[in-house]
């Protein structure tokens, strides 16, 4: 296991692979083995470096609000330490908002940015009432609210086909701690918007949806790369893109690396 200490708190992270680096991050109640079936074939060609953001996988907790831009931060650190200068970011939901974090922090870093069923948009009140609840509600019932929460997150008909893959899934968030979960659900309901940097950074960037996505709704999600040069990729399936779509998403994450 590689690591780092970010403010007296361990980060898990890994390194595969040679030549242009690109940073792998998890969405929320995942971890970095989210990305173990895409490892081994994108570092064929690329450096592939994952990482187990602030109180997931086998990386800490940090206080009671971990912000999208400490998460940013702790990726700065790595590739610091990697002596890594420029760098592609795909984030997975969650992981997309660190990666916007970050695009902004550090825009120097960055050579290309793949947001995959992610938005650049900040959360809507309603969307942060969602989130006190879910807060209330891990604290109530920790498994229940992690058991639900996954299933909800692929759409309907792969709930019936993918058993064996969702409740795997389940099985990698049940390791998150308590901790983890609320501290990541107040940092992304006080995340900022960052629709800006879909109109303005001119580095490649890649938008990937998935039309039945029940957490982000498809059509609200097209308008945010309205009048931009972001290219956009769309999946038939849900928010798991990763599972629901895992063949086709491999082969469009390698085209877009070899294109930038």
């Amino acid at each position: 296991m590689n690591r780092i200490f970010y403010k007296n708190t361990k980060i898990s992270y890994s390194d595969t692979g040679k030549g242009t680096a690109v940073v792998l991050l998890h969405g929320f109640l995942e971890n970095k083995t989210m990305w173990d079936d895409f490892v081994p074939e994108l570092s064929k060609k690329t450096r592939i470096i994952t990482i187990d953001l602030l109180g997931h996988g086998e990386t800490e907790s940090l206080g009671y609000i971990q912000t999208m831009e400490e998460n940013a931060d702790i990726i700065h650190d790595i590739l610091s330490k990697l002596r890594i200068r420029k760098t592609i970011l795909v984030g997975h939901s969650m992981g997309g908002y660190v990666a916007l974090a970050f695009a902004e922090l550090y825009p120097e870093k960055m050579k290309g940015l793949v947001l995959l069923n992610s938005t650049s948009k900040e959360d809507s009140s309603e969307r942060k009432k969602n989130r006190d609840r879910a807060i209330k509600a891990v604290k109530k019932d920790y498994e229940t609210f992690i058991r639900l929460s996954i299933a909800n997150l692929f759409s309907e008909e792969n709930r019936e086909i993918l058993i064996n893959e969702i409740e795997a899934v389940k099985i990698q968030a049940l390791k998150t701690p308590l901790q983890g979960i609320v501290a990541s659900l107040e940092g992304m309901k006080a995340r900022k918007d960052r629709e800006f940097l879909l109109h303005t950074a001119t580095y490649p960037k890649l938008l990937i949806l998935g039309k039945k996505d029940p957490v982000l709704n498809y059509e609200e999600n097209l308008e945010q790369i309205k009048n931009t040069d972001v290219e956009l990729v769309t999946f038939p399936d849900g928010h798991m893109s990763s599972i629901e779509n895992q063949t086709e998403l491999l082969s469009v994450l390698k085209d877009f690396f070899k294109g930038v």
